[in-house]
């Protein structure tokens, strides 16, 4: 009985938390359905306030995510239950935005998307990872849990547990493996192909994460991370910006380029 009751606000901090993320995405929503009618005749106004909206989620979600994840629970894989069920949550939440600065430049890479479009995209994702910061340090000095604590958004929690060489390549082939996934998933139903990124996502975050938060999103890592790239720039700059876009780059041209040149190289060979 007693061990309970010292487990009980454990969790009650854990449902809070919980229930402040669970807000968070129907406020989101909320603001999408209430500025589409608005904005629907005016494009760039759209595509700029639904990609804001998809990054503060994203951001504001991962800021608790990752707090949550500090705690050290009772189960390891808690954290990683948590991570698959939000992913699952954005994913069916957040239905044509990218919420990924890398995504954005895959599309443009692959002309699925003009550079005018692409450009307010990375900005509103930019505006919106800096606006999630002073969101949740809003909340959290609130002092709705125990954990939540103000000067937390403030501080630079270095989550890089490698030397650099490591830490960059770690960052790429994990945006090279989850980039390549979004691509080739395309023809999958929606219901699966949500489940399947979400399974992948949280494979990758077990994966990298002890290594250097297997972030593979520049704007997030910037939401997450800010105070450490005023301190550190370069390292985090190239760890967690340049890494993710070498994996992209690497991603276009293995299956645009190389494999097509591989095919076609084969099969000549072949009629010879």
């Amino acid at each position: 009985m007693t061990a309970l009751r010292g487990l009980w606000p454990e969790v009650q901090d854990t449902c809070t938390s919980l229930g402040l993320m669970l807000l968070l995405v129907l406020f989101v929503g909320l603001a999408r359905v209430v500025t589409r009618q608005p904005l629907h005749r005016f494009l760039m106004a759209h595509t700029f306030v639904l990609e804001f909206l998809g990054t503060f989620q994203l951001c504001c979600c991962t800021h608790e995510l990752q707090l949550l994840s500090e705690q050290e629970p009772a189960h390891p894989t808690w954290p990683l239950t948590l991570i698959y069920f939000f992913s699952l949550v954005h994913g069916l939440t957040l239905v044509g935005t990218s919420s990924n600065p890398c995504g954005v430049m895959m599309q443009m890479l692959l002309g699925g998307m003009s550079p005018d479009t692409g450009a307010i995209r990375l900005l509103a994702q930019l505006i919106g990872a800096l606006c999630s910061r002073y969101c949740i340090s809003a909340l959290w000095s609130l002092g709705l849990t125990k954990y939540h604590l103000n000067e937390r958004t403030f501080a630079c929690r270095n989550p890089i547990q490698v030397d650099l060489p490591k830490a960059i390549i770690t960052e790429a082939i994990c945006s090279f493996i989850f980039h390549s996934a979004l691509l080739h998933f395309q023809e999958i139903g929606t219901k699966l192909r949500i489940h399947l990124l979400a399974a992948l996502i949280t494979f990758l975050v077990y994966a990298g994460g002890s290594l250097t938060g297997a972030v593979f999103n520049p704007a997030l890592a910037l939401s997450l991370h800010f105070k450490c790239f005023d301190e550190a720039f370069l390292q985090f700059f190239m760890v967690y910006w340049i890494a993710p876009s070498l994996g992209i780059l690497l991603m276009i041209l293995m299956f645009s380029f190389f494999l097509p040149w591989l095919y076609n190289n084969h099969t000549t060979n072949k009629k010879e």
